[in-house]
């Protein structure tokens, strides 16, 4: 049984994959199983080889909303990946495709589909993508992250599943003292504030978290994973803003977050900050804990607007758009968060109904089903 995964750019994109893939190896034994990753480069090489999945190189172009001479030649991209693609495929010939979208994608959509190969895509937004949406028509199986969806697509084949989660994300309770050791947190006491700026960073939540330290520290410790690129700056410029010793430990940085380690700051968490990412919601209900949403800009990317606003909707977060994003904002709803015992304790229901923690396992039951029909 051989099964391609394809999908990448983002964490959100690439660690549902690996989810799957770990649900795959749990359910077919290893010498019956084939897994391979295909794309412009392998994002995290470390965690593919973890999971035993053997990486396939296919160049792609993104197509950007705003006008620049990059759409032409990586139009161009496109179309080698497309032919790169089709031989690839056509060497290998997998059972299934598994798509998670984004621009790596669509040659491989294309490929498939010219060969006769099965697609099955995952959509982890709370709209389709334009890369899923290619394969609307041909794909034999729609896994979609949020109940509206079912609404606008073909209802023989679409199921709500939610977004799969790595196994060490859904690991359960931690030893809460062994975490505060192991982040330094000195002060039990204090709520502590998880901010998260997804695995690129983001810098205007950064900027953020260092308007709001001098109001924050008295009251809350802060476990901040800014992103590897944005860590030096952040760092210097956090030495700089904190003038009372006594608060600096309250003040944790983290350029990146391991698996592993990103479920027990989750854990001890008592509300997390985080771009909307589907990923990121996606761990967020897992443990069902409060958040406030920071969703990159409309003008740069519809979809973190539209996951915000949707899973706010459900009453497990607060939406703060970039552009009202204040200090003053920021601490009225964190105070509202952890000095309002009720508000907490629905907004953390809300949180856990939304999760589907057997997402991962769904998906790859449908892949085995479809791989044996091949």
């Amino acid at each position: 049984m051989k099964i391609f995964l394809v999908g990448g750019g983002t964490g959100g994109h690439f660690y549902p994959l690996i989810a799957v893939a770990e649900a795959l190896r749990a359910q077919v034994p290893a010498e019956e199983l084939k897994l391979a990753y295909i794309g412009p480069d392998a994002f995290e090489q470390a965690e593919l080889d973890r999971v035993g999945i053997r990486y396939v190189w296919c160049p792609a172009g993104k197509v950007r909303r705003y006008v620049s001479i990059l759409n032409v030649t990586d139009l161009f991209k496109t179309l080698f990946g497309l032919f790169v693609a089709f031989f690839k495929l056509l060497a290998a010939y997998p059972d299934v495709i598994l798509s998670k979208g984004g621009y790596t994608a669509v040659p491989i959509i294309l490929a498939a589909r010219i060969l006769r190969i099965p697609v099955v895509i995952h959509e982890s937004d709370a709209r389709m993508g334009r890369a899923n949406e290619l394969a609307v028509g041909y794909a034999k199986y729609i896994a979609v992250s949020y109940p509206h969806m079912l609404d606008t697509l073909p209802k023989e084949k679409t199921a709500f599943v939610g977004i799969p989660a790595r196994a060490s994300i859904r690991a359960g309770d931690v030893d809460e003292a062994a975490v505060y050791k192991h982040f330094g947190i000195a002060d039990a006491q204090a709520p502590v504030i998880l901010v998260l700026g997804g695995s690129l960073g983001a810098e205007n939540l950064n900027l953020l978290m260092m308007d709001s330290l001098d109001s924050l520290l008295p009251k809350y410790t802060i476990i901040h994973q800014t992103g590897k690129s944005h860590s030096e700056v952040i760092a210097e410029m956090a030495r700089e803003l904190i003038v009372d010793p006594r608060l600096a430990p309250r003040y944790i940085l983290r350029p990146y977050l391991s698996a592993e380690d990103m479920h027990a700051a989750m854990e001890i968490a008592d509300v997390i900050i985080s771009r909307a990412g589907s990923g990121a919601i996606s761990e967020i209900a897992l443990h069902g804990k409060p958040s406030i949403l920071v969703p990159i800009p409309e003008s740069v990317s519809h979809d973190q607007t539209t996951n915000a606003y949707a899973y706010a909707d459900t009453g497990a977060a607060h939406v703060l758009e970039e552009e009202n994003a204040r200090e003053h904002i920021l601490g009225s709803l964190l105070d509202e968060l952890t000095q309002d015992a009720t508000t907490y304790i629905r907004m953390s229901e809300a949180a856990r109904a939304f999760a589907h923690p057997d997402a991962a396992e769904k998906v790859a039951r449908v892949l085995v089903a479809i791989a044996k029909k091949h």
